[in-house]
């Protein structure tokens, strides 16, 4: 009984994880894009261009542009899976339930692979 109430609690933990994790990163998507449109639909940047590079996005966004709020907004969104499977890792860990933590941190190497990968 202890095991299915510790698994529930667990499994609660990683919803609202994932919760979270899609609330901030719209409403970042949405302040941005009421500052996009209180711009004139400019992106604050040269050329009127959306940030394509981490660095760049990084810098646009703490300069404030529309464009680059949008958009860290969408790379939020886009980690929040990430974050899931780290959490699960976590979860996994303090159960002592080796074989998921085992399978679960094959699944993080595979997302971080399809990153970097995407990347090129």
């Amino acid at each position: 009984m202890f095991d299915k109430q510790k698994e529930k609690n667990i499994e609660r933990q990683i919803g609202v994880t994932l919760r979270i994790g899609v609330v901030i990163s719209v409403s970042i998507m949405l302040v941005g894009f009421v500052y996009y449109l209180l711009s004139n639909a400019q992106t604050g940047l040269s050329g009127n261009h959306w940030p394509q590079q981490f660095n760049t996005l990084i810098v646009a966004t703490m300069q404030l542009k529309p464009g680059a709020i949008m958009m860290f907004g969408l790379l939020l969104l886009i980690l929040t899976p990430i974050l899931r499977v780290l959490a699960s890792i976590y979860a996994f860990y303090t159960i002592k339930d080796w074989q998921y933590v085992t399978i679960t941190t094959i699944v993080l190497f595979i997302l971080m692979l399809a990153m970097f990968i995407g990347q090129n």
